[in-house]
C-alpha cells in the first residue's frame, strides 16, 4: 500500500481541511508515513494570506525535488488557498510538482492522484459555487482523539482591502445547521470533548441559509435542517445570523465539553453571540476579536466596517456580560498609507483594550487584492519594523499583567501532550485557551484528561501550574 504525508500551512480552516485530505487517503487504503522524505505521496495543504507563507511552501517543496527525479513512482500534490489562486506559479516555479487542488476541489484528490499515473500536471482549481464545498459532510478522523476542528461555514462575502480569502475560498456559504449538529455528536462518540467552529466569519453563520429560505420555495420538512427548530418556531422568520442558535445546540451536545470558535469579524458581532456564550456553560469564555488597525482612517481604507470607538464598545459589552473572558486580537502593522499618527492611534487604542494575547503581522501585499495595487503608499521596511516591536511591547505588557492575575488561581486544564521542551511536563489549555505547563505530569498518559492545577507563576504567553486533581 502507499504511504502518504499531508504538511499544512496557514490557518485552522487549512488544518481542518488536512484531517479530510488525511481520511480520503486512508479510505483508499493508503498509509500515513512518518515524514516527507519516505512517503510516496506528499501533500503540501498550502496558505496563501501573506508572502512569507508562499516563500516556506516553496523552500520545502524545492528540497523533494531530486527525489521526485530519481523515483518515478513519488507523487507530490500541492492543494489549498495557494493552489487555487496561484497554480501557474506552482509549476513554474517547482515543475516537480504532480497535481495542483484548489479549495474547492478537495474531494477530488484521490482520483487526481490516479490520473497523475498518466499525465503530468494534473490540474483542479474549480472556481466556488453556490454548493457547498465537496468535503464539508465528510467527517474527518480527528487528529488529537479528544479535540476537533468543525467547519460551520466556507468563502467569506466581506471585501477587505488587505485579504486574499474571498478570491481563493469563495463567497460565504453555510453548511445546514443540523448537519453541524450532527458531525458534533458523530465526534463526540469518538471520544472528542472539545469542538472549535470554524468559518472566515463565523458570526454571520446562517445569514445565507435565511435569505434562502426567504427567497425560495423549500419544503416545511427541510427548514429545521437547513436552519434548526429554533428559527423554525419563530413567529416572523427574518433574515438573520444562526450563530448563536448554533452555539447553543452544540454545547447541548451530550460530551462535549468545551466549544471554541474562530474567527468572528467584529462589525458583524452581535449582543446575542455574547448572550449566549454566557448562558451555555460548556462555550469557553474565549474570545478571538480581530481590531487589525486602531485608526479609523486606516480602517475606513482596509474597509473593515467599523471605527475604533465602536470596537472597543463591543468588547467592553463582551466583557460585561461574559465573566472571566479572555480577548485575543489580531493587528497588521505598516498597512498602505499608515502615518506616524495612524499608528500611535492603533498603540493607544491597542493599550486601552488590554488584550489577552495578539498576533501581530508585517502587512503582506497579495496579488489580487486591493491594497496590493497600492505600492505609492508602501510603508519603508525600517519604518515597519521599529513600529512592530513598539506594538510587540504595548501587546506584551497587557498580557504578561492578565497571565499575573491568574496566578493563585485554580484552573481546570486539558492536557494535549507533554511539553515541547521538557517531556517531564505536560501541557495543555484552560477554558480561556491559555497555555499551561503542569510539573510532574505525564503528558503522554493523560492526554485528552481534564485535570485541576493551581496557577504558581506566568508570563507573557504561558502559565504554570501544579497538579492537584485529576478530573
Amino acid at each position: 500500500m502507499k504511504s502518504f504525508y499531508v504538511k499544512t500551512f496557514g490557518c485552522q480552516m487549512n488544518e481542518n481541511d488536512s484531517e479530510r485530505i488525511v481520511t480520503i487517503l486512508r479510505r483508499q487504503g493508503m498509509t500515513p508515513a512518518a515524514s516527507e522524505e519516505i512517503a510516496d505521496v506528499v501533500v503540501f495543504n498550502t496558505c496563501t494570506i501573506r508572502e512569507n507563507a508562499d516563500n516556506r511552501f516553496f523552500g520545502q517543496v524545492n528540497k523533494l525535488r531530486e527525489r521526485r527525479a530519481v523515483d518515478p513512482g513519488m507523487r507530490i500534490v500541492v492543494a489549498g488557498c495557494l493552489a487555487q489562486g496561484e497554480q501557474a506559479a506552482i509549476f513554474e516555479r517547482a515543475p516537480h510538482v504532480d497535481v495542483v487542488v484548489g479549495t474547492h476541489a478537495l474531494g477530488s484528490i484521490a482520483q487526481l492522484l490516479e490520473r497523475s499515473d498518466g499525465e503530468r500536471h494534473v490540474i483542479d482549481v474549480t472556481e466556488a459555487s453556490d454548493g457547498l464545498d465537496p468535503l464539508a459532510d465528510l467527517v474527518a478522523e480527528p487528529t488529537d482523539g479528544h479535540k476537533a476542528w468543525v467547519t460551520i461555514q466556507t468563502g467569506c462575502d466581506n471585501n477587505c482591502a488587505f485579504c486574499i480569502v474571498p478570491q481563493v475560498r469563495g463567497g460565504e456559504v453555510s453548511r445546514p445547521f443540523q448537519a453541524v449538529v450532527d458531525e458534533v455528536r458523530s465526534l463526540a462518540s469518538q471520544g472528542v470533548t472539545e469542538v472549535t467552529l470554524l468559518g472566515q466569519n463565523v458570526n454571520s453563520y446562517g445569514r445565507d441559509l435565511t435569505r434562502r429560505m426567504r427567497r425560495e420555495e423549500i419544503e416545511s420538512g427541510d427548514r429545521g435542517f437547513l436552519a434548526g427548530q429554533v428559527y423554525v418556531s419563530d413567529s416572523i422568520p427574518r433574515i438573520r445570523p444562526l450563530f448563536a442558535d448554533l452555539l447553543r445546540a452544540v454545547g447541548a451536545v451530550d460530551g462535549i465539553r468545551r466549544v471554541r470558535f474562530t474567527s468572528p469579524h467584529p462589525k458583524d458581532m452581535r449582543e446575542e453571540t455574547f448572550q449566549a456564550m454566557a448562558e451555555s456553560p460548556m462555550v469557553c469564555e474565549s474570545l478571538h476579536f480581530p481590531l487589525q488597525s486602531g485608526s479609523d482612517r486606516i480602517l475606513a481604507a482596509m474597509h473593515r466596517g467599523y471605527r475604533g470607538e465602536r470596537f472597543f464598545e463591543k468588547l467592553q459589552l463582551a466583557r460585561e456580560i461574559i465573566p472571566d473572558l479572555a480577548v485575543t486580537t489580531d493587528i497588521i502593522v505598516g498597512f498602505p498609507g499608515e502615518t506616524e499618527d495612524d499608528f500611535e492611534a492603533t498603540l493607544e487604542l491597542v493599550a486601552r483594550c488590554e488584550f489577552d494575547s495578539a498576533f501581530t503581522f508585517i502587512y503582506s501585499p497579495r496579488p489580487g487584492t486591493e491594497a496590493g495595487e497600492w505600492r505609492d503608499r508602501f510603508i519603508a521596511p525600517e519604518v515597519i519594523a521599529e513600529r512592530f516591536e513598539r506594538l510587540k511591547l504595548v501587546t506584551e505588557r497587557s498580557a504578561a499583567a492578565k497571565h499575573h492575575a491568574r496566578v493563585g488561581r485554580i484552573e481546570e486544564v486539558l492536557v494535549d501532550g507533554p511539553s515541547k521542551r521538557d517531556a517531564t511536563v505536560a501541557s495543555g489549555r484552560t477554558r480561556q485557551n491559555k497555555l499551561v505547563h503542569v510539573a510532574g505530569l505525564d503528558g503522554d498518559r493523560y492526554r485528552g484528561e481534564y485535570v485541576n492545577a493551581r496557577i504558581f507563576d506566568a508570563g507573557a504567553h504561558f502559565l504554570h501550574g501544579e497538579l492537584l486533581a485529576r478530573d
